[in-house]
């Protein structure tokens, strides 16, 4: 359910692709099942493609990796976080506009 520059982050490689990351990194807390997480899909997927190079964009299945959903409170999706240098700084919970996020990606 994601495009081929849509990262899918999972409870062994979100340190080393999130938190470790020289780059922005945006990530959409999901599951299959949630009908607004689906209608997110293609903003996430159209922003991973544009932004490739300059952040990461991906996704955490929060029914197959709960371990990262238990450890920043994940309580509604979709959410969307923003970590910069292993931290998060931004965070949206439900159905978030493209322009919101490419412009929190692309702020300093």
């Amino acid at each position: 359910m994601a495009s081929a520059s849509t990262l899918e982050f999972t409870d062994a490689n979100f340190e080393s692709e999130v938190l470790k990351s020289t780059v922005p990194v945006l990530v959409d807390f999901w599951a299959e099942w949630c009908m607004p997480c689906r209608m997110l899909t293609p903003t996430i997927d159209a922003i991973a493609a544009e932004t490739v190079g300059k952040a990461k964009v991906g996704k955490v299945n929060v029914d197959h990796h709960q371990g990262i959903a238990v450890k920043y409170g994940i309580q509604s999706i979709p959410t969307v976080m923003m970590f910069k240098n292993g931290q998060m700084v931004k965070k949206w919970v439900g159905v978030v506009q493209k322009g919101t996020l490419t412009e929190a990606l692309s702020a300093p």
